[in-house]
């Protein structure tokens, strides 16, 4: 009898069957997917912060038919099956915790990162002259490749010593962009001084031990739930937000404040 994870390869090996199946699974690849695959992630992320186990279960289910759909179309080119994705991973795991699976042991979390680097630069050695930074892929969303790129210059010392440094940086960075704007300067003059601002933000988030993209996160739902209220209080006076003054709606932003 074949396994959940069997029948579900076979499911799609029947949706990519070039005689009877679906037309619009057989016209795409991987690259087509890309859309498909980021969308799932992010509501996986939702139904994690959620807290609902059958949401969940629901959204892990979308993303590994997403995984199975790009093992299916390079099992059809002749170059590898969910199966070895699924070896490769089982190996890589064992490898990078000798700790678990091994006779290693590590007296601190220090150690442990330490370790766990160095296994994944001996399984990806650097080519001769090939940056620190040559790692950190250039699709993830720019709040983590901040973060990643600022962890990966602080492993040689490229760091300010505490949070002072990127707080002073904020501070700098938020004035130059008070300069660009009395100076009239170009928006793509004053879009580079708010991008330097958000990665010096995000060096003092790294720098409290703070991820920056879970607190914009929360950030984003703080204001989603607190506009909802704001809404909702308007439908009950039969009032639009566009009829109201900026006294009323501050007003009800602080109520929305004061209930959280």
């Amino acid at each position: 009898m074949k396994t959940a994870f069997e029948q579900l390869e076979a499911t799609m090996a029947a949706l990519r069957d070039k005689d009877s199946g679906c037309p619009w699974d057989l016209q795409q690849d991987h690259l087509s997917l890309i859309p498909y695959l980021l969308e799932e992630t992010y509501e996986v992320i939702d139904a994690l912060e959620s807290g609902d186990d059958e949401h969940l279960c629901e959204e892990l289910g979308d993303l590994l038919m997403q995984i199975i759909f790009h093992a299916q179309i390079a099992r059809e080119e002749g170059r590898f099956s969910a199966n070895d994705v699924a070896k490769g991973i089982n190996e890589k795991l064992i490898r990078r915790h000798p700790h678990v699976f091994g006779d290693s042991n590590y007296k601190t979390d220090a150690e442990l990162e330490q370790a766990w680097e160095q296994s994944k630069s001996e399984e990806k050695p650097k080519a001769g002259n090939q940056s620190l930074l040559a790692g950190v892929i250039a699709a993830l969303p720019s709040l983590m490749r901040a973060q990643k790129l600022q962890r990966r210059a602080a492993r040689v010392g490229f760091d300010w010593p505490d949070h002072r440094g990127p707080l002073d940086k904020v501070s700098e960075e938020t004035e130059e962009i008070r300069e660009a704007l009395a100076q009239d300067q170009s928006k793509k003059a004053i879009s580079e001084e708010i991008g330097d601002l958000l990665f010096s933000v995000v060096n003092l988030a790294r720098h409290l031990d703070i991820d920056a993209e879970e607190a914009l996160r929360q950030s984003n739902q703080k204001f989603t739930h607190r506009f909802q209220y704001i809404e909702q209080q308007l439908e009950a006076r039969n009032k639009s937000i566009e009829d109201c003054s900026t006294e009323t709606l501050e007003g009800l932003w602080i109520e929305a404040k004061n209930r959280e």
